[in-house]
């Protein structure tokens, strides 16, 4: 187990920032931060420059992710949004129901993807909406590395459709509630998170699936390393990381496990460079682990709340960290 009183520390180079509201997502925008607040609000950190609030949804912020050059959200006021680093922000749809926009994903292209209830929305940068409508409440979307499919993720398995083909879309099956889905880099698995403490994937060429368990929890961030050879995953306390170097994946193999705690990894973020990652605790800690070795050095030490939002600038030269209590932190490297 970690002892972090004699674990090498670079916490001090931190930028600490006080944002006043729990802090639910992460991400960059060249080298500016952008702290996905959970009322309303974005806080864009620049990495030279002064901090700027963005007031772009009237209510709950429930789901972003990173286009590259913007910042997409969507919120319980139905809308979804597009901020740039100069805090320009673009409505891409309001949802005529006005209904929780639950999650969203951003393709390469800046192809945009959004769902409210059992209805996922996908709308190119210059293109109309499409809609589907999946068997149950969608529980997580995301777009294929290559090509134009959106993964829908929702009870009893993931819809993969491919949103310009007038055909059905293709269901992976597997019994009970998935909530979370990520491709691998190569596009060959695809790996969901269940509302119990297991992950669930298939090999897309086969549809042959693969079971990975051992968690003490839900697992609520997954990540892919360097080329997509490791998983990350929270969910316990140490980080486990599952093979997928072979064309098997994780079938008939035991995962990488690192960084023991006390507490529980919540958060994880592969760094795009390196074979290293950042792993956030429920204790507030986060550590920078390297996969070959779990050589551990000290990113930030545990404080009064957990961490719930991780994430590395594209040329990982920065890392940003959030915490439930509104804490929050930009580490030069």
């Amino acid at each position: 187990m970690t002892d972090t009183a004699n674990t090498p520390s670079i916490a001090d180079r931190t930028h600490l920032i006080q944002s006043g509201s729990p802090v639910v997502g992460v991400h960059f925008l060249g080298d500016t931060a952008a702290f996905v607040l959970g009322e309303e609000t974005l806080l864009l950190v620049p990495n030279q420059g002064e901090e700027q609030r963005v007031a772009v949804h009237g209510g709950g912020i429930l789901a972003s992710a990173s286009a590259g050059d913007r910042i997409v959200t969507g919120g319980d006021d139905g809308k979804i949004a597009a901020t740039a680093p100069d805090g320009t922000t673009e409505i891409i749809a309001t949802d005529p129901k006005h209904r929780w926009i639950d999650h969203v994903a951003v393709g390469l292209d800046g192809t945009v993807a959004w769902s409210a209830g059992k209805q996922a929305f996908v709308r190119a940068p210059k293109g109309e909406i499409r809609t589907v409508e999946v068997p149950s409440t969608v529980g997580a979307l995301a777009f294929a590395p290559k090509g134009f499919r959106l993964a829908i993720a929702h009870y009893n398995g993931v819809s993969l459709w491919f949103p310009n083909a007038a055909a059905k879309p293709e269901i992976l099956e597997w019994k009970g509630s998935h909530l979370g889905a990520r491709f691998s880099p190569d596009g060959k698995f695809l790996v969901t998170a269940m509302q119990e403490p297991t992950l669930h994937g298939w090999r897309i060429v086969d549809g042959k699936n693969m079971r990975m368990a051992g968690y003490a929890a839900r697992v609520r961030s997954l990540d892919w390393s360097l080329g997509g050879k490791w998983l990350a995953t929270g969910g316990s306390n140490q980080l486990i990381l599952w093979p997928f170097a072979g064309k098997d994946g994780p079938m008939g193999k035991q995962p990488k496990l690192l960084a023991v705690m006390l507490a529980r990894a919540e958060v994880v973020a592969c760094h795009p460079k390196q074979d290293v990652v950042a792993v956030g605790y429920t204790d507030g800690l986060v550590l920078l682990v390297r996969i070959d070795d779990g050589a551990e050095i000290l990113a930030k030490r545990p404080g009064d709340a957990p961490i719930t939002a991780l994430a590395w600038s594209e040329d990982g030269a920065i890392l940003a960290w959030g915490t439930e209590d509104g804490a929050a932190g930009v580490l030069a490297l």
